[in-house]
């Protein structure tokens, strides 16, 4: 793969932007694996402000009342459907649980996200050739 020299996302809720279509914002999401296992929902979507692109999804699981959980990264690319209230991924349940976890304090985010693409069998955002996945398709 070849590596962006700087690969930075933003969370949409940090940032200025906003959704085209707002039906479209799946912040609130539950998650399910492709075997129907919940595994969380999605509290933001990271995205890259050069392309206005949704990159990926931060889906939280496990604390109470939003104290204590663990935020997961998953890409755009590994979303199956989403329908009004629901999101599905097409990798088990195990697979999402055992991904790369980000801690900003030791890893460097562009080797991070590389990683991350490379876990889940898909090609990076930067990477020569890439076409943005049909569905979902986000637009500021």
């Amino acid at each position: 793969m070849t590596r962006q020299s700087s690969v930075s996302l933003i969370k949409l809720g940090d940032s200025d932007q906003v959704l085209v279509d707002p039906t479209e914002d799946i912040r609130g999401h539950r998650v399910r694996d492709r075997d129907g296992n919940d595994l969380g929902k999605v509290d933001d979507l990271l995205i890259d402000s050069e392309q206005h692109k949704v990159r990926m999804l931060r889906v939280e699981h496990g604390g109470i009342l939003g104290f204590g959980a663990t935020p997961s990264f998953i890409p755009v690319d590994a979303v199956t459907s989403v329908s009004d209230d629901l999101v599905c991924v097409g990798e088990p349940r195990d697979r999402v649980s055992e991904a790369p976890r980000y801690d900003p304090d030791l890893v460097d985010e562009s080797e991070y996200y590389e990683s991350l693409y490379g876990y889940y069998g898909v090609a990076p955002y930067w990477s020569a050739g890439y076409v943005y996945p049909p569905y979902p398709y986000y637009r500021f």
